[in-house]
């Protein structure tokens, strides 16, 4: 199975865990890194490292982070190994739930195609939805 690093800024990572349990239940090789304002980097990319082996059975890794180009995300992608360790930026619920199947039965190739899709299908503007709009 894939495994997960969620890598954010404050708190978030912990809580886009909690929320995806809370969906679709306990999750296995599933790790969090929170990364504060006064955090020394080199320990937290060394946390990164650390959760990335923990999670990696051979099958690949995804670490999801906030934002593209924040230090989360810069931190995780000094660990990039394409096709074996690839890293999402701008998580949000729809991604995670999507990947709670997809990473026990596709590449992280794949898996990552598919969170993407996902992620983007799942951003809505109630008001156009419900034909509102102004």
């Amino acid at each position: 199975m894939i495994g997960l690093v969620l890598v954010t800024h404050g708190g978030l990572a912990t809580e886009f865990r909690i929320a995806m349990e809370h969906v679709v239940g306990p999750q296995e090789a599933i790790e969090t890194v929170c990364i504060g304002p006064d955090d020394d980097m080199e320990a937290r990319r060394a946390d990164i490292a650390a959760a990335v082996e923990r999670v990696n059975d051979g099958s690949g890794v995804i670490l999801l982070t906030d934002l593209f180009g924040g230090t989360p995300s810069n931190l995780a992608i000094s660990l990039l190994d394409a096709g074996r360790i690839e890293v999402i930026a701008g998580i949000n619920l729809p991604m995670l739930i999507r990947l709670e199947s997809a990473r026990r039965t596709m590449s992280v190739t794949q898996a990552v195609a598919a969170a993407r899709e996902a992620g983007k299908k799942y951003i809505s503007v109630a008001s156009e939805l419900l034909g509102d709009a102004p």
